[in-house]
């Protein structure tokens, strides 16, 4: 059983190989053993063959239609190589939900038990390590290089379905570009397209040019026959330095959203010169690092000194990417410097980058059991994309106020949107089946901001002798008998065979 595919704008993940590349070591403290005494890089295609091994998974895959179950058992395969002592880097895809994790070395049928060490769900890349690692003492770990050419030949190495052995395919770059990775759902970086075969298995393998990793294949576009995308080494660069610390701590970003500037009459409007710079600001995220800095209609001019075009993108090492690439390889607290131009007169302003959790409500999440609570045969949910993904929510309200949770702060007053998702049969919830898929709006007449907070107001010690909630949309109350709630609670948990009222435990950052 191979892995759910996972679709945006075309893009699909189905163990796919990818390549990472790491900045050169310090000689002192690296935490992947990337030092000087470390095995050479390997000379021929013998070695770098047994530095890549195949990875087996047993996943349990979370049910949000029923939070309180263990979820769909699975598997998969994908493929990693070693970049250090006992350090495997794969696709974050690859190990996913995983239970078990297994790895296997070129020519061997011994199946080593390995666990994640680290995992960055936004740009898809996951350290492993085995539990033995005496086995690949050995090996060669492989070297990183640069971002490949255009028109530049790569080949492609992993094990894709269609045979237990290595295999090897080429390709040609065709294309270096900043496009979603379809992992998360939500997050763009950069990548590199090739027409090389990559196929389901071959997910996490090194891509390599002249004996050294460009590149980590990850996905392919559904559209389009042998077209495949690979994580660059600048990504992976970046998630090896943010793990030295020992822990991943996401991506920064800019907090704002930019429009071509081509038309004109538009350019003459905004007072800019025919040369071909700027992009205007369409949007500045509330609570950002833009905000209150830059306003919805100021023209960008230069970031880090680097001109922007009237596309959004500036040169970085030759090639044209967008401008949010200079943000990619920064860290939380790492500084860029901004000119624009308002109402005709040119402004420069020192950003100071963070990241921005509240958004997280538009990523997937992995690994982590659902949070709910259940009280008296109804079922109440956190709103976020896997929630949103089970339940297609239709009520326009909930659709509204997802997809306007970070542009109008409704973070700053609920740390969760509660979802009243399931309503049990039973005697005491006739007649409110209507309310499923509705936003909790107040319990016992108090605005409720959080699940936690939800499952205080709902299993108060003192309680009126009605418990009243209050849905958006519905003028009408849901009205529970508190002497009715323990009894209530006991048959309808029996019935449906839920063994379990609530779980609030907040996800951890590893998983989104």
């Amino acid at each position: 059983m191979k892995f759910p595919l996972l679709i945006l704008s075309g893009l699909i993940l189905h163990a796919l190989p990818a390549t990472a590349q790491a900045p050169a070591p310090a000689p002192a403290a690296d935490p992947f053993g990337l030092t000087p005494d470390t095995p050479a890089a390997p000379a021929n295609a013998a070695d770098i063959y047994r530095s890549v091994v195949r990875i087996e998974v047993s996943t349990q895959v979370a049910d949000y239609r029923t939070p309180w179950n263990s979820g769909r058992f699975g598997g998969g395969t994908g493929s990693g190589f070693l970049i250090g002592p006992n350090r495997f880097l794969t696709n974050a895809h690859v190990v996913s939900n995983a239970r078990r994790i297994l790895i296997n070395e070129r020519g061997s049928s011994v199946k080593h038990p390995a666990k994640v060490v680290y995992v960055a769900h936004d740009c898809d890349l996951a350290i492993l390590e085995v539990e033995d690692a005496a086995p690949f003492a050995g090996l060669s770990h492989l070297d990183f290089g640069d971002v490949p050419q255009l028109e530049s030949q790569v080949r492609v190495i992993g094990y894709p379905v269609g045979g237990d052995r290595i295999s090897v395919t080429r390709g040609v770059v065709s294309r270096i570009d900043f496009r979603p990775y379809s992992h998360s759902q939500v997050d763009s970086h950069l990548v590199v397209q090739i027409d090389a075969a990559i196929n389901p298995g071959n997910s996490g393998g090194p891509v390599l040019q002249n004996n050294k990793v460009v590149g980590v294949a990850f996905q392919g576009l559904r559209q389009a026959d042998n077209t495949g995308y690979m994580i660059p080494t600048p990504v992976i660069r970046r998630f090896l330095k943010d793990v030295e610390d020992g822990e991943y701590d996401h991506y920064v970003d800019l907090g704002a959203t930019e429009f071509a500037l081509f038309n004109p009459a538009m350019r003459r409007a905004l007072q800019l010169p025919d040369n071909g710079i700027g992009v205007m600001v369409a949007s500045v995220t509330p609570e950002g690092p833009c905000d209150k800095i830059l306003q919805a209609g100021d023209v960008l001019l230069s970031i880090d000194g680097k001109p922007i075009d009237n596309a959004g993108n500036i040169d970085v090492d030759g090639e044209q990417v967008v401008l949010h690439e200079i943000v990619e390889r920064k860290f939380e607290g790492d500084t860029v410097e901004l000119e624009f131009q308002r109402a005709g007169e040119k402004k420069k302003a020192t950003i100071t980058l963070t990241a921005f959790p509240a958004a997280r409500i538009f990523a997937l999440c992995y690994g982590e059991r659902p949070r709910f609570v259940f009280f008296c045969g109804l079922t109440f949910q956190p709103l976020d994309l896997n929630l949103y993904a089970t339940y297609q929510f239709s009520d326009p309200r909930v659709r509204k106020t997802y997809q306007n949770y970070v542009k109008d702060t409704i973070f700053k007053e609920r740390e969760d949107v509660v979802i009243l998702t399931r309503v049990e049969s039973d005697a005491l919830t006739t007649y409110i089946g209507g309310y499923a898929g509705k936003m909790v709006d107040e319990i016992n007449g108090v605005k409720v901001t959080s699940l936690k907070h939800a499952h205080e107001l709902l299993y108060a010690e003192k309680q009126p002798e009605f418990i009243t909630i209050k849905c958006e949309g519905i003028s009408r109350p849901i009205i529970v008998p508190s002497a009715e709630v323990a009894a209530a609670n006991k048959r309808i948990m029996q019935t449906s065979g839920i063994y379990q009222p609530a779980n609030l435990e907040a996800p951890s950052s590893d998983s989104r």
